[in-house]
C-alpha cells in the first residue's frame, strides 16, 4: 500500500466517524428548559457554567470571555460565566439579564435549548416568552435569600403555562457554607408555596453555578445531597413529547397554497394527532366536511403525517377554507364560540382597559376582542383572590372575554386531552401600536354564548333607508371639551330636519343622564361609555336615521371600535380641532377652571388624555370657522354621500 493509499483510507475512516457522529447527533432527543427566578439568582452564570463544561466554547470566545471577565473585575477565578449569555451591551453594562437569551448545548444522551429569562419583576413579559414553549425550568433561589415574590411569581406562571418539570435550584451554596439546614429551611417553603398551586412533584439540589458544585458532576462539599447533578437530571428526565400525537388531529390553516388551477391545498402545521389519505375531517367554524386526498410535502406525499410536521392537505371536495380556519377529525372537532373565560397575564405598561378592542391572536386566527373588568386577580404570594377593576404590569387575573366572530378553540388546560396549547393559548394585541399587551388561556366557552344567537329580520336595513329616502350614517363629532361639538351638532341637526332628513343627536352630556349614568370617567368607563354609545349609534344606523353623535371620545382605539361596527363608509369621524386655550376661554361650564385646581379629577387635556384623529374624514378648524359654516361642511359631505 502506497503513502497515498493510506491517506485515502485514513480520509475515509474519519469521514466515516464524523457521519457516524453527526447521525448520532441528529437522533439525539432535544429539551427545552428555561431559567427562571428572582434577581440575581445566578440565572445567567448556570447557563454559563452549562456552556463551558459542555465544551460549547470556541477557543476566540473562550479568549474575549476571559477578557471581558477581567474588565469587570471577577474575583476568585477567571470566567464570569454570565458574560456568555447576556450578549446586549446594556445587559453588560448593568450586570442584569433584561432579553430572553436562547442557547443550544449537547451532551453525549441529549440536545438542549435554554432560555435564560430575566429576573427583574419589569421584565416578567419575557419570562412568559421563554415559558410558552419549554419542557422543564429550572427555578433558582439565590440560597442567602430564600423564596422570594419573583420566585413565586416565576413558578406559578411556569405551572399555568404548563410546564409540569421543575427543578427547584438553591443556587449560591458556597456563600452560606454548604449549610444542609438551611437548604431544608429553603426546600420545605418552597414545598408548601408548590402545594398551594397545585405543583405535584419537583426535583430541588443544592448548586453553585459559580463554583459548579453539583452541576456535572457530584460535589464533595454537599455528602448530605445523594441526589443527581443538574445535568444529569436533564439528561434523563422523561418528557413525553408524544402527547399531542395521541390527541385527535388538529391542523390550524396558514395559507391557501394554489400554484396553479390544477392544484389547492391547505398549508399548515399539525398541531396534534396523526392523519392519512381518506380520514374524514371537519373544517371550522363553518363545520363543512370532506375527506383528506393527499398529504403533500416538498419531498413528495406521505402516507401519514404526524403532530409537529408541516404539510399541505388536499380534500376530496370543493370546499371553502381559508386562513385561520382549523381542519380536525370529523368525530372529534375543537368547538367554536365568541365568548370565554381566560386566565390573563397583562404584559403592558399601560393597565388593561377593560372594554377596549384589543386584537385576540390564537394560532392563525385573529379576530377582534374585548376583556371585561377582571372576575379576580391573583396574589402569587398568598394564591388568594383579590377583587379587581383592572390589570397592571405583571398581574395575573381572570376575565371574561368576547370575539367579533367565532373563535375556533380547545380549553388550554383539558383533563382529558393535556394541555392544549396551540388552540388554548392566545396573545392580544393594542390595535394602536401593535404591541402585544397579554398573554391568555382559555378556561370554557361561556354558556350564554351557546344560548343567544342572532335572529333573522325579515325586514333588511336597505329597506329601512329605501323608506326614508337616505342613506344611513354616523357622523362622530370628537374633540376637546369645549371645542364646539354639541352646538355644530345641533346646527348639524337642524339643517338635515329642515330637509327632511331622519336624523337624531346622541350628546355625550345628555347620554350620561340616562343610557351611562353608572359610568364615571376614569380610562376604563370612558372605554365603556364609547362602546355602549357606538351600539346604539349602530342600531340607530341600520333603522336608516342619520345619528349624530357629540362626545370627547378621546381614544384612537374606541373612535376605531365604533367605525369597525358600521358598515364600510357609514362612519364619518369629524374632528372639532381646537387649541386647549381657545376650549378652556370657552369653558361655560367652569370645568377646566376646577380641573386646574385639583376638584376634577380625569379631566381630558388637563390630567387625561386627547388621541386627536389621524386621519379623519372631516376637521374643522374652529379658530378659522363659525360653527354655522363648520355645520353647512358636514351637510354637504352627507349629501354628496347619496349622489
Amino acid at each position: 500500500m502506497t503513502r497515498q493509499d493510506s491517506s485515502y483510507q485514513t480520509d475515509a475512516l474519519i469521514a466515516e466517524d464524523i457521519d457516524a457522529y453527526l447521525a448520532q447527533h441528529q437522533h439525539k432527543s432535544l429539551l427545552r428548559f428555561i431559567t427562571c427566578g428572582s434577581v440575581d439568582d445566578g440565572k445567567s452564570t448556570l447557563i454559563g457554567r452549562l456552556l463551558y463544561d459542555s465544551k460549547m466554547i470556541f477557543e476566540d470566545q473562550l479568549a474575549a470571555l476571559e477578557a471581558d471577565s477581567r474588565r469587570v473585575g471577577t474575583q476568585g477565578q477567571n470566567i464570569d460565566f454570565a458574560l456568555l449569555v447576556d450578549g446586549l451591551a446594556a445587559e453588560r453594562e448593568q450586570g442584569i439579564t433584561i432579553d430572553v437569551a436562547y442557547r443550544f448545548f449537547s451532551t453525549e444522551k441529549r440536545k438542549f435549548i435554554v432560555a435564560d429569562t430575566p429576573g427583574h419583576e419589569q421584565y416578567t413579559r419575557n419570562m412568559v416568552t421563554g415559558a410558552s414553549t419549554a419542557d422543564l425550568a429550572v427555578i433558582l433561589i439565590d440560597a442567602r435569600k430564600g423564596v422570594l415574590t419573583q420566585t413565586r411569581r416565576h413558578s406559578y406562571l411556569a405551572h399555568l403555562i404548563g410546564v409540569r418539570h421543575l427543578v427547584l435550584a438553591v443556587n449560591k451554596m458556597d456563600l452560606v457554607g454548604y449549610d444542609q439546614a438551611t437548604y431544608d429551611a429553603i426546600v420545605a417553603d418552597y414545598r408548601a408555596f408548590a402545594d398551594s398551586i397545585g405543583i405535584a412533584r419537583f426535583v430541588p439540589m443544592p448548586i453553585s453555578g459559580f463554583m459548579g458544585d453539583n452541576i456535572t458532576t457530584r460535589s464533595a462539599n454537599t455528602p448530605w445531597y445523594d441526589g443527581p447533578t443538574l445535568i444529569a437530571h436533564l439528561e434523563t428526565v422523561e418528557v413525553d413529547q408524544d402527547a399531542t400525537a395521541a390527541q385527535p388531529f388538529r391542523m390550524p390553516v396558514q395559507w391557501v397554497n394554489r400554484p396553479n388551477l390544477d392544484f389547492r391545498g391547505f398549508a399548515g402545521l399539525i398541531a396534534a394527532g396523526t392523519v392519512k389519505p381518506g380520514d374524514p375531517v371537519r373544517l371550522l367554524p363553518s363545520g363543512k366536511t370532506s375527506t383528506i386526498a393527499r398529504i403533500v410535502t416538498m419531498d413528495g406525499d406521505l402516507e401519514q403525517a404526524v403532530a409537529g410536521q408541516s404539510v399541505t392537505l388536499t380534500l376530496a371536495d370543493e370546499v371553502d377554507c381559508s386562513r385561520g380556519d382549523v381542519i380536525a377529525a370529523a368525530a372529534a372537532p375543537p368547538q367554536a364560540a365568541d365568548q370565554f373565560e381566560a386566565t390573563i397575564v397583562w404584559m403592558a405598561e399601560e393597565a388593561m382597559l377593560p372594554g377596549r378592542s384589543y386584537w385576540l391572536k390564537l394560532a392563525t386566527q385573529t379576530v377582534t376582542a374585548q376583556v371585561q373588568a377582571p372576575k379576580y386577580q391573583i396574589n402569587v404570594n398568598s394564591m388568594e383572590k383579590l377583587a379587581a377593576k383592572t390589570l397592571e404590569l405583571n398581574a395575573i387575573g381572570v376575565a371574561n372575554l368576547s370575539t367579533d366572530k367565532p373563535l375556533v378553540y380547545e380549553p388550554y388546560a383539558d383533563d382529558r386531552a393535556g394541555l392544549n396549547k396551540t388552540l388554548g393559548g392566545f396573545i392580544l394585541i393594542d390595535k394602536i401600536t401593535n404591541a402585544t399587551v397579554a398573554a391568555g388561556m382559555i378556561h370554557f366557552a361561556l354558556r350564554r354564548a351557546e344560548n343567544v344567537h342572532w335572529q333573522a329580520m325579515d325586514v333588511a336595513r336597505e329597506r329601512r333607508s329605501a323608506l326614508k329616502n337616505q342613506k344611513p350614517a354616523v357622523v362622530w363629532l370628537t374633540g376637546l371639551s369645549g371645542a364646539g361639538k354639541s352646538t355644530i351638532a345641533n346646527l348639524v341637526d337642524r339643517k338635515l330636519t329642515r330637509m327632511n332628513r331622519h336624523s337624531f343627536l346622541l350628546d355625550g352630556d345628555n347620554v350620561r343622564h340616562g343610557l351611562n349614568r353608572d359610568l364615571g370617567f376614569t380610562d376604563a368607563d370612558r372605554v365603556e361609555n364609547i362602546r355602549r354609545v357606538g351600539e346604539v349609534a349602530r342600531l340607530m344606523a341600520d333603522s336608516g336615521l342619520i345619528v349624530l353623535t357629540a362626545f370627547i371620545s378621546p381614544f384612537r382605539a374606541e373612535r376605531e371600535m365604533v367605525r369597525k361596527m358600521m358598515a364600510d363608509g357609514e362612519f364619518i369621524e369629524v374632528h372639532i380641532d381646537t387649541t386647549l386655550a381657545d376650549a378652556e376661554a370657552r369653558d361655560v361650564k367652569g370645568l377646566y377652571a376646577k380641573a386646574r385646581a385639583g376638584q376634577l379629577k380625569n379631566f381630558t387635556g388637563i390630567d387625561s388624555p386627547y388621541e386627536a384623529p389621524a386621519t379623519p374624514e372631516i376637521r374643522i378648524d374652529t379658530s378659522a370657522m363659525t360653527a354655522d359654516a363648520a355645520a353647512d361642511l358636514i351637510v354637504e359631505h352627507l349629501l354628496a354621500l347619496e349622489r
